[in-house]
């Protein structure tokens, strides 16, 4: 047979906390197993019912079944029990199960500590401003819980309005252990523990038509903001993956190729002379989203940038953080640069071709003067071929599993920029020109409210580079030639989300729209500064806070520690002793206005003499009074010295000694 219920426990108490519990629970479907998920439910569910029918709760034997069952679903879905989810599906379960097994107010304790423990293991998933309110009401109900518990007269409106109390007080000091408690770093071999929070991106091989898939989705990659101005939108190329080798169908980055070995080791960190930087540098501060990759998405090219990172000799910026974690980079850029020579294994690799190229490809090559005219000229005959020669942009163009390069150039003739930068490069290969294929993001969208740029998977882009005597490797973009709109104006994400076809940003819109556009940037801008200053604040951040407030040992840390949670301490103390010695004189007040009326008739109170013993010497004395007087000597002690006083009692306290008539 199941334990007996102690008396002390309502059943109003009990919903309450398992109300309370369900709520905490919901947003955990989104990542527990959901078999585990469910099972939870059910062991809920039977514990409600068990509020109404006691002899439905389980007996030992019953939860020791139980007890099996969670611990071989635990096994099962995660293969064990270490890491982030395991653990969490552990908790999870171990709450479930308590949940049967309360019989009396210890158990209300554990359930209730246990609860917290779940709710605050939300934040292992999800860190969002709208998680983090949702956690904190949660936990005001749980709060509440306890309040309901230990003062079984106050009602659940009065426990939740207490329990919002004590969270504002306490979130003072919480602010400032957040601020100065020295921040702890995971280690580098939890990493392999998480699973990557990151959306689908761009990827180590490009094939045609993979990144219009990308140009269908608004997930945020990175956040920019600059020192001072932008860069214009033509300028605005995020320099990701260098594709360098191809197999007649697909492009891949080095690390990713299968077919003859190349001489260097491109992802090494760039070593020999750097790049020549002129005209205008832009100082920004980049937030990178989660990601599978160790990729940094920097304007094109990047000077100077945060120890973290390093250059490949693609010259792409990786970086040694966790990248499923939000990272933020300082980083300077300079739109006009030159790298310098070209070693020749480096040139061998920028001609590589899966084979001979076919007769039509060479006879195109031929009729642009590939072979007779220096790069330049060819690449400006290739320009004109793209845009003179009915060639189309669009999202969806026809399937070119086979020889994609001369189907796109010859009969399609429409496609992404992943078709036309892939076809540029193969077409200056096949003409003796070092060229390669760049992918990442160009353009993003200004954030009016935040002034910062947003840049989403619909901006992934895709160009080509071009290695020319005495400038090094030069950025072209067959793009321009074709739709320049998508340079200039950037991509119109919303109608471009909802039409499924290419759209560019409209040089006017109407007023809805604008209203809308300015209500999305706003919560943007919060979310951004809630990203940057509360999620991102690691241990570069708090050093970089604290030094500019002359804390730079740990000595002053301590200081200032111990100083302002003090001081927090003091001022709440204040607060709560001046807020109840003030209702405390109320009742005090109004009884010595009683005192007074009687010692006019003669009765004064003596030194030391309590409220009932004055009473009952007054009522001995003014027999026709009695009755009035005892009235209100208990209303005085109910106020005085009771927690069950309601604030009508101090009005009806008032009156009574107002009507009193000596």
């Amino acid at each position: 047979m199941p334990a007996p219920i102690s008396r002390s426990l309502s059943q109003h108490s009990l919903i309450f906390l398992l109300t309370s519990i369900g709520l905490i629970m919901l947003p955990h479907g989104l990542h527990l197993p959901k078999p585990l998920f469910l099972f939870f439910f059910i062991l809920l569910i039977w514990r409600l019912a068990g509020i109404l029918r006691t002899h439905w709760l389980p007996n030992r034997l019953a939860l020791l079944v139980l007890t099996s069952i969670g611990l071989g679903l635990l096994y099962t879905q995660h293969q064990g029990m270490y890491g982030r989810d395991a653990g969490v599906s552990l908790f999870v379960v171990a709450l479930g199960l308590k949940l049967l097994e309360i019989h009396g107010k210890r158990e209300i304790y554990l359930v209730v500590f246990l609860a917290f423990v779940v709710a605050a293991s939300q934040f292992l998933y999800e860190q969002s401003i709208w998680m983090a309110v949702y956690i904190l009401l949660v936990c005001a109900v749980l709060l509440a819980t306890l309040i309901v518990q230990n003062s079984m007269q106050i009602k659940t409106p009065a426990a939740l309005k207490s329990a919002s109390v004590i969270i504002g007080q306490a979130l003072p000091i919480a602010l400032v252990v957040f601020v100065l408690f020295p921040r702890l770093e995971a280690p580098r071999w939890l990493w392999l523990q998480d699973e990557s929070r990151a959306k689908s991106g761009l990827s180590n091989t490009l094939e045609p038509g993979s990144i219009s898939d990308l140009s269908l989705s608004d997930a945020l990659v990175f956040r920019v903001k600059f020192a001072g101005e932008p860069p214009p939108p033509n300028l605005r190329y995020w320099r990701g993956p260098v594709y360098l080798f191809t197999d007649g169908v697909r492009w891949m980055t080095p690390p990713n190729w299968t077919g003859p070995m190349y001489v260097y080791d491109y992802n090494r960190q760039f070593s020999g002379p750097s790049p020549e930087f002129s005209g205008v540098a832009y100082s920004y501060t980049l937030l990178m989203e989660p990601q599978k990759q160790d990729w940094v998405f920097a304007l094109e090219l990047a000077a100077e940038y945060d120890p973290a990172l390093h250059r490949n000799k693609l010259l792409q910026l990786l970086t040694n953080k966790n990248p499923g974690d939000r990272n933020e980079y300082q980083i300077s850029s300079y739109p006009h640069y030159n790298t310098g020579a070209m070693g020749r294994a480096e040139q061998k690799d920028s001609l590589q071709l899966p084979g001979p190229a076919s007769e039509k490809i060479r006879a195109l090559v031929r009729q642009l003067q590939g072979y007779d005219v220096e790069p330049k000229i060819f690449i400006r005959n290739l320009f004109n071929y793209f845009h003179q020669e009915n060639f189309h942009y669009t999202l969806t163009p026809p399937l070119m599993t086979e020889q994609p390069i001369e189907t796109f150039l010859f009969t399609a003739r429409s496609g992404f920029c992943s078709h036309y930068a892939t076809a540029f490069v193969y077409l200056l290969r096949v003409a003796g020109i070092p060229a390669r294929v760049v992918g990442g993001y160009q353009g993003g969208q200004i954030n009016q409210i935040g002034h910062f740029l947003e840049i989403r998977q619909a901006d992934a882009h895709a160009w080509a580079e071009v290695w020319l005597e005495g400038q090094g490797w030069v950025r072209f973009d067959p793009t321009a030639a074709v739709a320049p709109e998508r340079i200039d104006r950037g991509v119109n994400i919303d109608l471009q989300l909802a039409s499924g076809a290419v759209n560019f940003s409209p040089e006017t819109e109407t007023r809805l729209r604008t209203w809308l556009k300015q209500s999305r940037q706003a919560w943007q801008s919060i979310d951004y500064n809630w990203q940057r200053w509360v999620i991102n604040y690691d241990t570069a951040s708090q050093a970089h806070f604290l030094s500019g407030l002359g804390i730079n040992d740990w000595t002053s840390l301590a200081g200032w520690l111990i100083a302002c949670i003090a001081g927090v301490t003091l001022i709440l103390s204040w607060f709560l002793l001046r807020s109840k010695k003030t209702q405390q004189d109320k009742s005090l007040l109004i009884y010595r206005r009683f005192c007074r009326k009687l010692a006019k008739a003669g009765i004064e109170i003596k030194p030391g003499e309590g409220p009932k013993a004055y009473a009952e010497r007054a009522k001995s004395q003014r027999q026709d009074l009695a009755r009035q007087i005892g009235k209100i000597t208990a209303i005085f002690i109910r106020l005085r010295y009771e927690q069950v006083a309601t604030a009508g009692d101090l009005q009806l306290l008032s009156k009574l000694i107002g009507e009193l008539r000596l």
